[in-house]
């Protein structure tokens, strides 16, 4: 007979089952994991929530109105400064593939980011020498020829006649009064705050650049963090998808422009166009601008030919046009579909979009934003609309 009382026997059916202590312990340790955001317990415990009261829930309410028009307020204000802050994080999204790719060779963060940046300096660099000299170069020649061109200009006589005819010295006379001379001083004025200006600003988004690429993972985690942890997983691979995409579109645009100027080097080339490669950088620099980017590096380059020679200009034309239709219809598709996998419907009207809210920025980020969107509305929001 057992010894043991009937206290003692535990029935089967409040038995542990074999391991499920294992997994209770599992579930326990996954809850009490430590994360890397917890309290540090420094500065004291937290105390409980407050009592809500009719009181404390109006005047939450008031302060989050109040907080709402402030936030409101301060980006309309610093509507210039955010401009520069999305575009140096859409450059440092497009660069960031580069940096990590350095990284698998071997070299630390600090110098793949310094790698990268110099990279791209380098081509700026080059692009300033390829445009200013021959701008330099005319302008000179310009002003050498001005007095030859002023004195055929007072030898002719059919000019002569039509200076008198209308007394347009009398009315140069006049227009050179304080008036006029205050107004093209504010004028020069308002083209040097100009000049500083773009310079400043293109400093300001090449400082934010090397910034975000130095510290590009830790805003990453930093971000993915402020997700509720059941969501985290899901978050961050959406999230390192559209990231993915916008790097995919950045290098598929760069693909694009640099066989865009390769090709009007040739051809600028076979026909005898001056500055050549000053003219395929400009092409290039251009066709980064969706939609419109490629005609205005096509008049350009046109202008350059018919002030060169009436046939070269009509050969401009000819070409670009065959060019664009062939860029529009073979390669843009083929590569930004492999790329971000983008209507071309919804490619054009978020361009269109893009422009009328944030001119040319707002071009450069349109289709990455609509490849954001559309990954974001077939896993998320059309998976919810069908459980319902």
């Amino acid at each position: 007979m057992s010894q043991d009382g009937p206290s003692d026997r535990v029935p089967p059916e409040q038995e542990p089952a074999a391991g499920s202590g294992e997994r209770v312990d599992t579930a326990a340790e996954e809850l009490t994991e430590p994360t890397e955001f917890e309290p540090s317990g420094r500065f004291g415990v937290p105390g409980k929530p407050l009592r809500r009261s009719p009181f404390l829930v109006g005047f939450t309410g008031a302060l989050g109105v109040l907080l709402a028009y402030a936030v409101f307020l301060g980006v309309r204000n610093a509507a210039g400064i955010l401009v520069l802050v999305v575009i140096a994080l859409f450059l440092a999204v497009g660069l960031h593939p580069a940096v990590v790719r350095l990284r698998g060779w071997g070299l630390p963060q600090g110098l793949a980011v310094a790698v990268v940046t110099a990279t791209v300096l380098l081509l700026i660099v080059a692009g300033l020498f390829a445009l200013v000299p021959p701008v330099v170069t005319q302008s000179g020649q310009f002003l050498a020829h001005l007095p030859g061109y002023v004195e055929d200009l007072r030898r002719n006589h059919t000019v002569n006649d039509l200076v008198v005819r209308y007394d347009v010295m009398q009315r140069v006379q006049a227009a050179a009064n304080a008036d006029t001379i205050g107004r093209a001083l504010g004028g020069v004025l308002g083209g040097a705050q100009l000049i500083f200006g773009t310079i400043f600003r293109g400093l300001t988004v090449l400082v934010l650049t090397i910034y975000f690429l130095a510290y590009f993972e830790k805003l990453r985690d930093l971000g993915y963090a402020l997700v509720p942890r059941s969501r985290r997983e899901r978050v961050r691979l959406i999230g390192d998808e559209i990231l993915t995409r916008v790097g995919a579109y950045m290098v598929g645009a760069l693909a694009i422009a640099v066989l865009a100027g390769a090709t009007t080097f040739v051809f600028a080339l076979v026909v005898g166009l001056p500055y050549p490669f000053a003219l395929a950088v400009v092409v290039a620099v251009t066709d980064l601008i969706p939609q419109i980017g490629a005609t205005l590096g096509a008049v350009v380059v046109t202008l350059v030919g018919l002030a060169t020679d009436l046939p070269v200009g009509v050969a401009c034309l000819v070409f670009f046009v065959v060019y664009q239709q062939v860029e529009n219809y073979l390669i843009y598709p083929k590569v930004m579909r492999r790329a971000v996998s983008v209507n071309e419907v919804a490619a054009l009207l978020a361009a269109l979009l893009g422009v009328s809210l944030l001119g040319v920025v707002g071009a450069l980020i349109a289709i990455p934003t609509v490849a954001a969107l559309q990954l974001i509305l077939r896993e998320v929001v059309l998976p919810r609309q069908d459980s319902r």
